[in-house]
Order: structure tokens, then sequence, then C-alpha cells
């Protein structure tokens, strides 16, 4: 994105939250506000909607909202075409009882959307769309401003703290923490509406041109209809959609279930028995939930106020905000580690080469490159959970069947992959391939971040200096399995004849 920021302050959302795609003017005279939704597809806590709607007041017009999906997107498969329609559902619930105009479409074969986005600029005063810094999005909303003849502006909701405020990246997560306790204030005061639909002019509902919705007629989204429309196109049918339903509506259920369960999140977090984890990474992931929402929540429940945050800056994990030990450690993830993989994606095209490790990282690895390895297995044998190693297969065989991995054990998982492959270069395109393909929560800024962990990203060298790993963090087996509860996960995950720890 243009570092240029938008020349026309409307409104309560933050200026660098707002970019310029192009140099074009409004154009007043258009019939309605085009808000493009791609990243952050819901109707709450959204600055993107919030600035649509903002522009809307401002030059009086409708506006339309138009949530696309396209066929041929990297990885495409019925598991994450399924969530992504769900949320669809979702969102045509939400929007029916409001101003807006809410235009879903779902490609029926590879390219049938394309210039649907430039159509509809063209009738309209402006197009604002979500500023997200990593997998496909970035490189279709430049394209898409290149293409229309009005002010496009891409808006960032990403996170609590605004994207490209820090204006560089940050090596650790202590430094990117320090740097948070000392400016997170001003983004505390700013957050998005709960509801930005509601201040909506009450001008009439804007009509999707007959010519338009002609050529790229609006999705049916009834299950039965979506269900035929997915086994019909030419997406990965071996990822099968998972029990776990996607969409704003599920992603509030499952807040919920968190917030009853917040007082035991430090303890049992990292037990893969207790399922003391959120469960929010698929609905962050694909913007059916904001980490604003997630945050209020959490203050709600700790009856919470920003007076209460410590005089604290010297970036430690705990005593920053004046909340229990356990909403600390979950609002570490949330903020710290989350927003540092956003903060490395928004500052670096390379963020998913094997390149971008830190140079130590890569040194230590090179040199133990050669060595030899326990065991070597193909990509298939890995994708498919046969490895001598149980808890492995338990881990893998989760990501197959559920679309996620426990969090603690993702770190495992990844360890084992570097051991078990020739090189670390292929071991990290494993790694890639397996967790974007499967997981519900991949392809996304915090994914790429525990991935390349694994290899050494915001961490140090450690001692003694291993065969395979050098001075980078080694992890095995059998010791995750001495410290943590994992019966019950294998129980659920890995055959009988599969439990016990070989290594």
């Amino acid at each position: 994105m243009s570092e240029s920021r938008s020349a026309l302050a409307l409104s309560s959302v933050p200026a660098l939250r707002v970019g310029s795609l192009n140099r074009h003017p409004p154009a007043p005279n258009g019939n309605y506000i085009l808000y493009w939704m791609t990243a952050f597809r819901r109707t709450r806590h959204n600055f993107a909607l919030q600035r649509a709607v903002e522009w809307a007041n401002e030059l009086q017009r409708p506006l339309i909202v138009l949530e696309a999906l396209r066929v041929d997107y990297p990885w495409a498969s019925d598991r994450f075409h399924r969530f992504i329609l769900d949320g669809m559902a979702s969102n045509r619930a939400a929007f029916a009882p409001t101003n807006a105009t809410y235009y879903p479409y779902a490609e029926h074969e590879p390219g049938a959307g394309k210039g649907l986005v430039r159509a509809l600029a063209s009738q309209a005063c402006v197009v604002v769309t979500d500023d997200y810094p990593a997998f496909f999005l970035p490189r279709a909303a430049s394209a898409a401003a290149a293409s229309v003849d009005v002010l496009k502006e891409a808006v960032d909701s990403n996170g609590i703290h605004a994207l490209r405020a820090p204006g560089k990246e940050f090596a650790t997560a202590h430094a990117f923490r320090r740097w948070l306790q000392s400016n997170i204030s001003e983004d505390l005061e700013t957050f998005p509406l709960a509801d930005p639909l509601s201040d909506l002019p009450s001008t009439r509902r804007a009509e999707v041109p007959d010519a338009i919705t002609t050529r790229w007629p609006m999705a049916d989204l009834e299950p039965a209809v979506t269900n035929k429309l997915i086994r019909a196109l030419p997406l990965d049918h071996s990822v099968a959609p998972v029990d776990q339903m996607g969409g704003a509506r599920a992603a509030g259920a499952r807040l919920s279930n968190f917030i009853d369960r917040l007082a035991r999140y430090d303890a049992e977090r990292n037990h893969p028995d207790s399922g003391g984890g959120s469960g929010l990474s698929p609905y962050l992931h694909f913007g059916h939930i904001s980490s604003h929402e997630i945050f209020r929540a959490v203050a709600d429940a700790e009856s919470w106020s920003v007076a209460d945050i410590s005089g604290r800056r010297d970036g430690g994990r705990s005593g920053f905000w004046g909340m229990s030990d356990p909403a600390e450690a979950f609002l570490d993830e949330l903020i710290t580690w989350r927003e540092l993989g956003f903060n490395f994606c928004a500052h670096r095209n390379d963020y998913d080469h094997y390149g971008s490790l830190p140079e130590w990282s890569r040194r230590t690895l090179e040199e133990r490159a050669s060595d030899p390895r326990p065991e070597q297995y193909s990509l298939e044998e890995l994708e498919q959970a046969c490895t001598a190693d149980s808890l492995w297969n338990a881990a893998q065989t989760q990501l197959l069947r559920d679309g996620v991995i426990h969090n603690y054990l993702r770190m495992l998982w990844g360890k084992r992959i570097l051991e078990w492959t020739q090189s670390p270069r292929e071991a990290l395109d494993r790694m890639i391939h397996l967790n974007n393909k499967y997981a519900l929560d991949g392809r996304d800024p915090n994914s790429y971040s525990g991935v390349f962990w694994v290899l050494g990203r915001y961490d140090r060298a450690w001692g003694p200096r291993r065969p395979i790993f050098g001075t980078v963090r080694y992890m095995s087996s059998a010791n995750t399995a001495r410290k943590l509860r994992v019966r019950d996960y294998m129980n659920r995950y890995a055959p009988r004849s599969q439990q016990s720890m070989s290594r």
C-alpha cells in the first residue's frame, strides 16, 4: 500500500489506519459508496466498514458492501470455502435489517468474478477496502486500485495497535512489547464502533445495477445450495470441511464460552487435555471477529478500565494491564504475539521466505544442514501422519481432522519436521504447505510467526549446540509428553497401537 495517507480525515477512524491506494479524488456524483470486504468479514468492530459509513454520511449516499469469494486462491479447498460461506450467510443475516446493501458473490468457475469490482466502482463515489498485509490480498487490492477511476482507500482493522504506527519491524517479542507498553494508550482511546451500521444515513438502499447482477449473480447462501456449489468447484476436495462453523455468530459464541473459562487460561492453555485455549484463531484469521471485541470482553470480565494500566514499560510479559494473571497471559498472545506477526508482514515482502530468518539462525542451521537425520519422511508420509512418533502423529491428525493444532504442540510439530527433513529450507517449505493447506488459521501473519519461530524468528541462540538444530531451540516429543497432560489428547487423535513416545 502507498505510504501516503488519505487527504480527507472525515471521522473518528484514526488517520494512521487509513491509506490511499491511488491518486484519484472522490466522485461526489456517484450513486453509492462501495465497501469491498476482503479480510474483515464482519459487521461489528470494523474500522473499514466504519470508514465506508462515514463516507456515506459525508456524501449522503447509500452503501453497498461486496463480499466476494474466488475459486483459485492458493490452497483453495472445501474446508476453507465452507468456513467462508458460513461467514457470508451470517453476514447476510446481520446486514438484512440495516440500510446497507449486502452483495455476496461466489465464483462458479475460476476467473468468473474478474471485472466485478471495476464494474461496481465505475458508479461509486469512493471505494473502501481492507488493509491486510499478507497472502494474496495486498496484490489484489493494489491491482483493483489501478483499474478504478475514483478514490480507493485501504483501512487497517487488523489489531489493537495501528499496523503502521511503529514504522519499523521488531526482532523480538520483548522489543515489540516494550514499544506497545509505551505507545498503546492512544489505541485504547480509539476503538472502532461496535455497530458502525447504526450510523448509516437514512437514505434509500442502493440498488446494484441489473447489468452487474445479471453477469455476476448474488450468491444463494442456503446450505444445500452452497454444499452443491462446493462439490462442483475445482477445489481440493481432499481437505474436507470441519465440524466447526464459521461466521460472526459462531465466533461470538466461542468468545462467550472462552470468557467463562478465562480464569483457567494461564494454568491450562499448554495442556492438550485441558482444552484451555481460546479457539478463536480461525475466526480472527477470517475476520469473523475482531481483537477489539475480544479485548472488550476480557476487560469487562475483569471489571477493568484504562486507569488500571501500570507504569511498567520494560517489556515484561505480565503486570502491565493491571488484570489477573490469566487475562494478562491471554492479552500477551492476542496483542503482543499476534500483532508482532502483522508488524513483520507489513514491513517485509519476504515474510514467507527463508531469507527473512535472522542471520544467526540461518548461519547455525546451514552449518548443521549436512548432519545425519534420525529419520527422514516424505511429504506424503508427514501429511498422512505416518511417522514413528505417536505424539507428532496425533498433532498432525488433529490438523487433518479439525483444521487446528493445539498451540503448544504446533511448536513441537514444526521442530520434528526440521529434524526429519534433509535441509532447513525444505523443512520450512513443508511446514508452510501443511499449515496453509489444512489449518483454518493458516495463511495468516500470526501463523507465519509460529512456523518461522521454529527456525529462530523472534527467538535467540540456545545451548548446547545440537546436531541439525545448532543453536536453534530444541524440543522433543518425550520431554513434551512428560511436561504436559496428553493422555486424553492421544486417545482422541492417535491410534492406541501408536501411543508410546519413540523419542
